[in-house]
């Protein structure tokens, strides 16, 4: 029998269990007289390793469970955990949450999903699912090609921060009075190589991993430290630019993080708060009329993937912008209620977005990208968390690189790049063929007409 197939009979066998657990609870839930309970078991394990110099340097082994209670009193709600799987302690953990309720404060928007949204069997098989069985050993074994990779590549390369290995795996089940009882198996696993290149004043610092849920489809590691690497040199004799309005081209792995600012914007959480600059933005144009961005959670093996959200509600696949209108929000339950609007099923986040541009050809890659921005700013590291949310306003610290007529010239340090999310969104020009996947986002490189860069 194959590890995989042996870990997910295993596994199998775990779920029967924890459903028997996640019912239990639900039933003294109700025996006490809650009018409502949530309940979710988890298990998961990890391993990291980290290396610095051909030296082991950190080895963490991580197991945790987790049984987790909420009970509903009319509108009132309390929740207790517990890793202790007895029933003597479910028992408790229950009748403590429920005591928690009692002293609450009542809340109109609490209480479960309307039953009509919830998921139900069978469920889309995602496979999400790829245990790596490896010892610590084998983990630093790995994470040593990776970093010795990239000190081969050049002797410019002085030094490293590390490389290290995470393999990481659980499953849960999830369970409501409203008649919902789901639950999956999941891994993610990752390589990366922090190199340091030159010495004294002049040292430089960049990194580069790769990620995924299947062991199988990472990166090798001596291709993640050669190429974290060459990221690492390119960085020399870096210096800065004079202020002004430029061009700015987001590199792809961070332009996902402007979807990532687009998706707090558009969070309910913010929305009811009113700490968000699109409130009330919902059918209105927010980007520029060449993007769309969809939303997919039924995608195999990707990591935003689930046929529910941590609610129960039911996923489905939609657009979030079309021609640069936004077209809905990121909601649950309880932020939906407050808005006066149904849940999305985004209760604990979003699933794999992609932002497409109706004018991107496949070839349309860095270099190309480069050649339609001409003079300007090519972004490749951000510093800082400097967004207001509640007014757009956007003010990072920056690295990159200083590019005249498509070419670059020289590295970029000590910069601020400023602007404002609304404006910036609506001045996309261009999104590049060079596609990456972080997390659960997904883009090509951004160019933004023009920012403010404070230099010298």
């Amino acid at each position: 029998m194959s590890e995989q197939n042996a870990s997910s009979l295993q596994i199998a066998e775990q779920q029967g269990v924890f459903r028997e657990l996640v019912s239990d609870a639900l039933a003294h839930a109700r025996k006490l007289g809650a009018s409502d309970a949530v309940a979710e078991v988890s298990e998961s394990k990890g391993l990291v390793v980290g290396v610095r110099t051909g030296d082991v340097e950190t080895i963490e082994q991580t197991r945790d469970r987790s049984l987790d209670v909420t009970v509903y009193a009319g509108k009132r709600r309390g929740s207790a955990s517990t890793s202790d799987f007895s029933p003597q302690a479910l028992r408790e953990t229950v009748e403590a949450a429920w005591h928690i309720a009692s002293f609450t404060a009542e809340d109109d928007c609490a209480g479960l999903p309307d039953a009509d949204r919830l998921a139900h069997e069978p469920y889309p098989e995602l496979h999400l699912h790829h245990p790596w069985a490896l010892s610590s050993d084998e983990a630093a074994a790995i994470a040593i090609r990776a970093e010795q990779a990239a000190r081969d590549v050049s002797p410019l390369i002085t030094n490293t921060d590390g490389a290290s290995l995470d393999t990481h795996e659980g499953h849960f089940v999830l369970g409501n009075t409203a008649g919902f009882m789901g639950g999956y198996a999941y891994s993610r696993h990752s390589i990366g190589v922090s190199p340091i290149a030159g010495k004294g004043d002049s040292m430089q610092r960049d990194y580069w991993y790769s990620a995924a849920r299947d062991w199988r489809v990472l990166a090798d590691p001596e291709e993640v430290g050669r190429y974290a690497a060459e990221r690492t040199l390119a960085r020399l004799s870096a210096r800065r630019i004079k202020t002004g309005r430029f061009p700015v081209l987001f590199e792809a792995p961070l332009a996902v993080g402007l979807i990532g600012a687009l998706v707090q914007a558009a969070s309910g959480g913010a929305l009811y708060r009113k700490a968000s600059f699109l409130v009330d933005a919902a059918g209105k144009q927010v980007m520029a009329d060449h993007l769309d961005i969809y939303e997919n959670p039924w995608i195999s093996g990707a990591a935003g993937s689930s046929a529910f959200d941590s609610e129960g509600v039911r996923t489905q696949p939609r657009s979030v912008v079309t021609g640069g209108v936004l077209q809905g929000y990121f909601l649950s339950t309880y932020t939906g209620r407050k808005l006066g609007l149904p849940t999305t099923g985004n209760a604990g986040g979003s699933h794999n977005l992609e932002l497409r541009s109706r004018l991107t050809r496949s070839s349309d890659n860095l270099d190309a990208m480069l050649r339609k921005m001409g003079t300007g700013l090519l972004v490749t590291e951000l510093i800082g968390q400097g967004v207001n949310y509640v007014t757009g306003d956007y003010s990072r610290g920056a690295f990159g690189y200083w590019v005249e007529n498509g070419k670059i010239k020289h590295a970029v340090q000590e910069i601020t790049i400023a602007g404002n999310l609304a404006e910036m969104f609506r001045q996309i020009v261009a999104v590049g063929s060079d596609t990456m996947v972080r997390g659960a986002k997904s883009s090509g490189s951004i160019l933004i007409e023009q920012m403010a860069i404070a230099g010298a």
